[in-house]
């Protein structure tokens, strides 16, 4: 039975959530719409749980899924073609984070002239963006970057992930069925998993007053502290399925309120190392910890008692056991804990601390950073 929030973006979940698709669709306005999807969902045979519900509802669809893994702006400018092309008149996204932020993109395009870069948000591009934008449904295949219910796009421009974020990019409703995550293989799911760790730990520390946001990314911490090993360990299992696309979800609602360093790299592996995102975020994420202890102590305790410690240890006790819980957890579902074990070379150092400076995740970071601090973090985690 699903079950539904409101965010502002709606958000239907539960065990056959999917079958809400053409009541929603229908609900948004949506009669033609550009299916956004990747090449990895169409093998794995995914759209088997959405193509009868559309053609049942009558509702026309065209298929897009000529973009690349980390989606640049060049395919953003093909798919709002396809999306001309098909007479549509909503986007629809399915898949993880790639297939969604490219529907994002795509839906951004359809009234707002190109290039993309303009509306970096980095360089105060979030002016240029007007609330023309035509229906955004999100439906995850992932529980990991939390994009079905972000107000951000990440793309790659010119070899760098660009962040454009805007409240107009927030989808009308995020269909969160864990039937559509039993299939993704233990890699995926950890990587993902963490990936989603990563903004709720991120969000909670950053700096800037946002309670909703905190007591958000709290409850995110530990769903997923209490599901993502049981997910990795057992796929079929529902239950923790639902669990990690609630923690996701979290997650991104969570980072409105800011990120940090981690993300700062993570964004910089990605295009420099072709590093899976996630990993990415897995990789630096005890470490930049590490380095933030000194200055959020009790949140860091706080986030231990979310994700299982005993609460009667003391704050200094709980902030340390956190960074190792997090360690143990990445350890335990099957990911490296060294930049080197994930194909990352030594002379990358200093393209990815460029990068990571020029990202402006960082900024939020509770502690901050230097291009020296860059490259220490990034040479410890080899």
């Amino acid at each position: 039975m699903a079950n539904v929030m409101s965010f502002p973006t709606r958000i239907v979940h539960g065990k056959g959530a999917i079958k809400e698709l053409p009541n929603e669709l229908k609900r948004a306005g949506a009669t033609r719409v550009l299916l956004v999807t990747d090449k990895g969902i169409l093998q794995a045979g995914l759209l088997r749980f959405i193509s009868p519900l559309l053609e049942q509802a009558g509702i026309k669809s065209a298929l897009f899924s000529e973009f690349e893994a980390n989606p640049t702006d060049r395919d953003a400018v093909r798919g709002v073609d396809a999306y001309r092309a098909a007479q549509a008149d909503a986007v629809l996204g399915v898949g993880g984070g790639a297939s969604l932020d490219m529907a994002k993109a795509i839906a951004l395009l359809v009234n707002h002239e190109p290039p993309l870069a303009q509306y970096d948000d980095a360089k105060g591009g979030d002016a240029l963006i007007t609330k023309a934008v035509p229906p955004i449904i999100q439906v995850p295949t992932t529980a990991g970057t939390g994009s079905e219910v972000g107000r951000s796009t990440v793309l790659v421009i010119d070899g760098t992930k660009v962040v454009i974020f805007h409240p107009s990019l927030l989808a009308r409703v995020a269909i969160l069925d864990p039937e559509l995550t039993a299939g993704l293989p233990p890699f995926i799911t950890a990587a993902t998993g963490m990936d989603a760790l990563t903004h709720n730990l991120e969000a909670y520390l950053a700096k800037g007053n946002h309670p909703l946001a905190d007591a958000i990314a709290v409850d995110g911490m530990r769903r997923i502290g209490a599901n993502l090993k049981r997910a990795v360990v057992n796929g079929k299992d529902l239950e923790a399925r639902e669990q990690m696309l609630l923690g996701s979800a979290f997650g991104a609602i969570a980072f409105q309120k800011g990120l940090g360093a981690c993300h700062s790299i993570a964004h910089a592996l990605s295009p420099v190392a072709g590093t899976h995102h996630g990993l990415a975020n897995s990789l630096m994420l005890p470490g930049v910890l590490g380095f933030n202890r000194m200055v959020v102590e009790e949140r860091l305790a706080t986030a231990a008692v979310a994700l299982g410690a005993d609460p009667k240890m003391n704050q200094q006790e709980r902030a340390h056991l956190c960074i190792e819980m997090v360690d143990n957890l990445r350890v335990a579902c099957g990911l490296p804990r060294k930049l080197s074990q994930a194909g990352v070379k030594r002379e990358m150092i200093p393209a990815l601390v460029e990068k990571a400076l020029a990202d402006a995740c960082h900024l939020s970071n509770p502690r901050p950073v230097t291009q020296v601090d860059f490259e220490r973090l990034i040479s410890e985690a080899f």
